[in-house]
């Protein structure tokens, strides 16, 4: 079997992904930094996107799994005191697979460039670089509401605990094939009105944001800034591929919920 380690970059990661690498390779498992079977990210979550970013080409093949050495995250369950318990199970186990849903993100363009496509884990976000963004609403083919705010979250299952939540959204099962549409600060009067509540799509729904004037727009793909011109429409919909965890224990989604927001 193959796989890569991904560190976050400073001194206490560092030194676990050589540990963990060092580990690995002395049961005869080959280090591959581009056909990987399993990727271990050592960090926190921004560290597994980052992973997840890097080897968004083979989810089909690769599978993933994450060490926290800060606060403890929804996408790491593993601990530093738990890398040799990790490398065993690697080595040695069968592992599960766990196939979470993606968020798909196409953005078309009026002036005739290329459509670009990105995969999102977490969410992607709209927003324009000067004043507000105003945006038709479409699901499914059909103008739902005219938006007016400061932006627009776009959300998959496994992203509704991030930005999502500080918006108000709800936390949903990464396990449920959706995407989950929140706003930030609409604005409300006599011209525009939107429904002020977050909306969650199932999968075979589509929704689509259309332009409404001609400016720049500032994209995130989960950590990823973008900037585009000339937008002529922004479609979202829950992805074909999924991402691919291994898991070698029980990872209760509620129990980690609960620990990050419930308990001391």
């Amino acid at each position: 079997m193959k796989f890569f380690v991904i560190s976050r970059g400073d001194d206490t990661s560092n030194k676990l992904t050589r540990k963990i690498k060092s580990y690995l390779e002395d049961f005869n498992l080959e280090f591959h930094d581009t056909e990987p079977d399993i990727v271990i990210s050592v960090g926190g979550d921004g560290t597994f996107l980052h992973a997840f970013h890097h080897f968004k080409d083979r989810l089909a093949e690769t599978a993933f799994v994450g060490v926290h050495t800060g606060h403890l995250g929804f996408y790491t369950d593993w601990t530093p005191e738990e890398v040799e318990k990790l490398v065993i199970h690697i080595a040695r186990t069968p592992f599960q697979i766990v196939k979470y849903p993606l968020l798909e993100v196409t953005v078309r363009y009026n002036d005739g460039s290329k459509e670009n496509r990105y995969l999102a884990l977490n969410e992607c976000t709209v927003r324009t670089v000067e004043g507000s963004l105003v945006m038709d609403v479409e699901i499914k083919g059909e103008l739902f509401e005219t938006f007016r705010g400061d932006g627009l979250c776009i959300s998959t299952p496994s992203g509704s605990t991030a930005y999502n939540k500080a918006l108000g959204g709800a936390i949903i099962h990464p396990s449920l094939p959706t995407l989950q549409l929140a706003e930030m600060a609409s604005i409300n009067n006599r011209v525009y009105r939107t429904i002020g509540s977050p909306l969650l799509l199932p999968q075979h729904h589509t929704c689509m944001l259309k332009p409404v004037n001609d400016v720049d727009y500032q994209i995130t793909i989960d950590h990823l800034f973008l900037l585009h011109k000339h937008v002529k429409s922004i479609q979202c919909r829950v992805a074909e591929e999924e991402i691919r965890f291994a898991r070698f224990r029980p990872f209760p989604f509620w129990k980690r919920v609960k620990e990050s927001f419930i308990s001391d």
